[in-house]
């Protein structure tokens, strides 16, 4: 891998953004209140980090937070895990998000597929959140118990997050075209008092029912106390013995806000499951309310007057993110459905129709746009964008190029990166740093990202792991159901005890600018949805067609979103045809979800193991990537090492993006 080079510069910050921006003020506000100066973004982000503690604190004062207890300390202890924030306060994100007085700014635009748009202001949002936190309390819903939802995006999923929140009640969701299973895999191990569904929904022309499904789910779930369904899709089939939503809502109460400790569980994010059930990664009120704070209004600079939108199902740690824009004052849009029709440039007509400021998309879908020809300066009014963040996987020189050139000449255009780990980001455009083509801007405030050797060595302009040497507030306070917290220590800090490691392939450079090259695990990351590879195998392996599989995702391409590649196994007298390729797609299409279904599908004689049995995964996709058979894996610990040659031949054959 060659240095990180300076691309071409494609932004530059406007010359008063220290009277225009949200950071501007905020490093103002430093100077005059703490006596700090700093004449940069580089400065500022070297104090944030090494002076961790005055940097949280600093975030605690500036946005005022509402503490119904004060704490006594900001980070009393940085060891990982188990650093400790803000010890003794007490306070509610609900309460943070419903602050701001003007009750008629309309702060969620929500367009559908499966419905007319829904619009809602501050105060009519204010009233939902107070009639469905009543509706679950009368359901018996209080301050721990588990809320699950089988929705889509629309403005009752936010709403019922806030409730829930409101209550100290923690929120989880799995979108609806999530198959049964995967569903289970995830809630049944959280037991949810109450599950929250749609009863179908509209995908393009695609009419899909739920009915089943909820059925199922609930059946699995033997201690919820109500199943409460959201009439989304015309004509479904009714779902017997369940609450309606307007029922839930039925009726109103003034909203009350139950303060809770900082660490007191927001909700519940799940990981790819790629070697086992899905992990439940407990975030906490306190943790998420200050690094959406940060990364909203200092990062992402958002005021009153933007609208963010990134288009995402309840799935993606991005739709959480979205919600809590809310927390800047901000607005936000919503879209549900296929973002390909009726034509390839809906999502540029939503973000022209929704008045979009601030606008989060994935590389794939740039990269298809960019491949066919389609440029939308002009076809699409988007004056109204002053921001573009590209997201869900690396996004190659020719995208920045494309939205320089073809998509709005001269707008903000960056890549970030993050994890569903910290509901957050790791590294990111700022309004106060440089672009340049084909190089992510910056390491985020308060975030100590660098790149290791497998010895701990720090790494510059050389790739290595991406190692988070300092705790962030919005770390999992732990994994559900992980007593002793092995699990999470294991998943973190196993190859580097006391230190976080994430699992991607990072480079920094000289310049501080850097890159995220692709995971460095076994994880699957599909437009930004982390999907496990035990989640595939459980449903190709049990066709009787099939013996054995392995999955492996290649990030990046020209494409942007990446390839995803299944090899098989086939039992005997078996052959791979078109007529079985498209079976493995349905099967796991319907048992799992779209993103599951393979770009390639190819048989082999046999799957790579190590001598315990553990699947070459990761040896595989470096193999596809180029990398020679015997610097990937070691013939002496492969149990059926003459395989990797097949897969070596496969990947000399195949088509390059």
């Amino acid at each position: 891998m060659s240095p990180l080079a300076p691309g071409e510069v494609l932004w530059t910050p406007p010359t008063d953004w220290r009277e225009t921006t949200r950071i501007g003020d905020y490093m103002g506000w430093l100077e005059r209140e703490r006596g700090l100066q700093f004449d940069d973004y580089t400065s500022l982000w070297e104090w944030s980090t090494t002076e961790l503690s005055d940097f949280w604190q600093s975030i605690w004062d500036y946005f005022d937070i509402i503490a119904h207890e004060q704490p006594t300390a900001a980070l009393a202890d940085a060891k990982m895990p188990g650093a400790v924030w803000f010890p003794g306060a007490k306070l509610n994100y609900t309460e943070h998000v419903l602050r701001f007085e003007d009750d008629d700014q309309e702060v969620i635009v929500a367009h559908s597929q499966s419905r007319d748009p829904i619009n809602l202001t501050r105060g009519e949002l204010r009233e939902e959140v107070a009639r469905v936190r009543e509706g679950l309390r009368r359901l018996g819903v209080g301050p721990g118990d588990r809320v699950a939802a089988y929705v889509a995006n629309i403005p009752e999923a936010a709403i019922t997050l806030l409730a829930c929140a409101s209550l100290g009640a923690i929120w989880a969701a799995c979108p609806p075209e999530f198959g049964i299973q995967s569903v289970l895999d995830r809630i049944q191990q959280i037991d949810p008092k109450v599950l929250l569904a749609v009863d179908g929904y509209v995908y393009g022309k695609k009419k899909i029912e739920r009915a089943e499904e909820i059925t199922a789910i609930r059946q699995a779930l033997p201690n919820l106390a109500a199943t409460v369904v959201i009439p989304y899709l015309e004509g479904a089939t009714p779902v017997p013995d369940t609450m309606s939503w307007d029922e839930l809502r039925a009726h109103t109460a003034p909203l009350t806000f139950e303060p809770v400790p900082f660490e007191h569980p927001l909700w519940i994010l799940f990981s790819s499951g790629t070697t086992g059930l899905p992990k439940p990664i407990v975030q906490s009120q306190g943790g998420i309310l200050l690094e959406h704070l940060k990364v909203g209004a200092l990062l992402q600079d958002l005021k009153k007057e933007d609208r963010y939108f990134f288009f995402s199902t309840t799935a993606w740690m991005v739709w959480n993110r979205v919600v809590s824009s809310l927390l800047t004052g901000a607005s936000f849009a919503i879209l549900d459905g296929d973002p390909t029709y009726p034509e390839l440039g809906e999502l540029f007509h939503f973000v022209e129709q929704a008045k979009v400021t601030s606008w989060g998309v994935s590389a794939a879908y740039l990269m298809l746009c960019r491949e066919s020809g389609l440029k939308p300066k002009d076809h699409y009014d988007l004056s109204r964008v002053r921001e573009i963040v590209g997201a869900g996987s690396p996004v190659p020189v020719e995208g920045y190029h494309y939205v320089n050139d073809d998509v709005k000449p001269g707008v903000h255009f960056f890549s970030g990166s993050g994890g569903t780990d910290v509901c957050s980001g790791f590294v990111s455009g700022t309004p106060i740093s440089p672009v340049s083509a084909g190089e992510i801007p910056a390491r985020l405030l308060g975030v100590a990202a660098e790149a290791w050797d497998e010895n701990g060595k720090p790494l510059i302009d050389e790739p290595g792991e991406l190692i988070i040497t300092k705790p962030m507030p919005s770390m999992p306070v732990f994994f559900w159901g992980d007593e002793d917290g092995e699990r999470y220590r294991t998943t973190y800090f196993e190859m580097f005890p006391g230190y976080w490691r994430h699992g991607d392939r990072f480079i920094v450079s000289p310049r501080g600018t850097c890159d995220i090259l692709g995971r460095s695990d076994a994880t699957l990351n599909r437009g930004g949805v982390r999907l496990g590879s035990s989640e595939f195998y459980s449903v190709v392996n049990a066709l009787p067609e099939v013996d054995d599989s392995l999955v492996v995702h290649l990030e990046g391409g020209t494409r942007g979103g990446g390839t995803l590649m299944l090899f098989v196994v086939l039992a005997d007298g078996v052959e791979m045809t078109d007529e079985l390729k498209k079976k493995l797609a349905g099967e796991l299409r319907r048992q799992r979800s779209p993103r599951h279904v393979p770009d390639e599908a190819y048989a082999v004689s046999g799957i790579p193991m190590t001598l315990t049995g553990k699947k070459l995964e990761v040896p595989v996709k470096q193999i596809m990537l180029g990398e020679d058979v015997a610097k990937v894996a070691n013939a002496g610990s492969v149990q059926n090492a003459e395989v990797l040659d097949e897969f070596a031949a496969i990947a000399a054959s195949r088509p390059k993006d």
